[in-house]
């Protein structure tokens, strides 16, 4: 028994040594867990795959419609640089359209919120429009009076800006000069100084002596009621206008009684009796040396074959076409582009293309300094005297000038009045006629 157990403890000593010896690779399990370690990382996410590079979304379409008075003979050199534009902008279509009664169908649609973005019409039509709500103002749009200035001519700039606000850019001119037979009237007679009016005075008293049968220069207003042809007189002497856009009238002014006493001494050199018609025949007849008269009579002076020149003489009416932009544009979001659009046409560039095309006189300094267009003598003449003009009243009370201004010169001419009684007779019945639009 005694040997038996001392055979156990030598086998549990030597199991105890065979654990200890090195090499031994006996794993002894925990009986704790281990303890936590940090919160390992989220598994990374894969880089989402690079997009493929795609065209910018095409532009909204938008279309502007465009109002116009413009003559079938012009209109299709106004399409083409139009067709310019939209090739520029292919998002922009511009949509010409000539309405037969363009103020009724203004008074219309423009309410309803139909119609067009933009008109192209006469500037004397601003004051009624603006007053009734068809156009907007551009000061608004953020055209500015730095810019006017300096893209267009003065008259041009006068005749779209209304109670202190621009209304319109303007496109072209239209205005009366001094047109006369090269080979008739020599230097001596010609007007040097267009606000001169005693040595032009002198000069056509020196022709009829020289030449009694004939005339310096026929004025269809002169002999004629015609407000318009004998403004040149009126505002050469220094009235600011007939009627301006206060309603204040200049007809019994110290420089409308002027130009008065001028007209009675002109008279004795000058046809008794006056129209288109008249002036025309005298001119082509050789019967009057020059005629005071605008682009309108050069067709029929060419065809007569006559060498004419054209001279600026005195302040002419300056009737201007205009483009205005309407609320509809404002309201549909086009008028960012309508602007756009008006700008682009009014240019220098495009002007001088339309001068050189259609013959007329642009609005634009640049476009009428050009020297293609200055080549054109009747283009660089009557730019010339447009240059110094007044631009056609665009007042709701323009109304009132016609008739006083053409029935007082013409007392004045044939003598039935005096320049006081006539002017002053002028002044009480065009004062009347603003009362009552008031």
């Amino acid at each position: 028994m005694k040997t038996r157990t001392m055979l156990v403890s030598v086998l549990l000593v030597a199991a105890v040594l065979l654990t200890a010896c090195p090499g031994t690779t006996t794993t002894v399990a925990p009986t704790q867990p281990p303890a936590p370690t940090a919160k390992p990382a989220e598994p990374t996410k894969p880089p989402e795959p690079t997009a493929e590079p795609t065209a910018e979304p095409p532009m909204e379409e938008v279309t502007i419609t465009l109002w116009n008075q413009w003559n079938d003979e012009y209109a299709e050199n106004i399409k083409v640089v139009f067709d310019e534009y939209t090739a520029m902008h292919p998002n922009v279509k511009i949509d010409l359209s000539k309405p037969e009664d363009v103020q009724n169908a203004l008074s219309v649609a423009v309410p309803a919120g139909e119609g067009p973005d933009i008109i192209a019409w006469a500037n004397d039509r601003i004051g009624d429009q603006a007053l009734v709500g068809n156009i907007v103002a551009l000061d608004e749009l953020g055209v500015t009076m730095d810019f006017l200035t300096s893209t267009y001519e003065p008259a041009a700039v006068n005749g779209v800006v209304w109670q202190g606000q621009i209304w319109a850019l303007p496109e072209t001119q239209e205005g009366i000069a001094f047109v006369y037979n090269q080979a008739l009237v020599t230097d001596e007679f010609l007007p040097t100084d267009p606000s001169d009016f005693d040595a032009l005075l002198e000069k056509a008293k020196a022709f009829r002596e020289a030449n009694p049968d004939k005339y310096l220069v026929c004025n269809q207003g002169l002999g004629n009621p015609d407000a318009y042809h004998v403004a040149p007189i009126y505002f050469g002497f220094g009235v600011p206008s007939y009627v301006d856009d206060q309603g204040v009238a200049y007809f019994n002014s110290e420089e409308a009684l002027a130009a008065g006493n001028w007209i009675v001494e002109f008279s004795q050199y000058a046809p008794a009796e006056t129209s288109h018609e008249i002036c025309s025949t005298m001119l082509i007849e050789g019967q009057a040396g020059a005629w005071w008269t605008g682009p309108w009579a050069i067709a029929d002076i060419e065809k007569a074959g006559l060498d004419y020149g054209i001279l600026p003489m005195g302040r002419p009416f300056v009737g201007i076409k205009a483009l205005m932009i309407t609320p509809n544009a404002v309201d549909r979001g086009h008028a960012e582009i309508a602007l756009d659009v008006i700008k682009y046409f009014t240019s220098g560039e495009v002007q001088a293309k339309l001068a050189l095309a259609n013959k007329t006189i642009p609005a634009a300094t640049a476009a009428l300094a050009d020297p293609e267009v200055q080549a054109l003598a009747t283009l660089a003449g009557f730019g010339a005297s447009l240059n110094l003009g007044v631009p056609m009243a665009n007042t709701p009370f323009a109304s009132a000038q016609w008739g006083p201004a053409g029935d007082a010169t013409t007392a004045i001419w044939n003598g039935a009045q005096t320049p006081d009684e006539a002017l002053a007779a002028a002044q009480q019945t065009a004062e009347d006629a603003i009362a009552a639009m008031k």
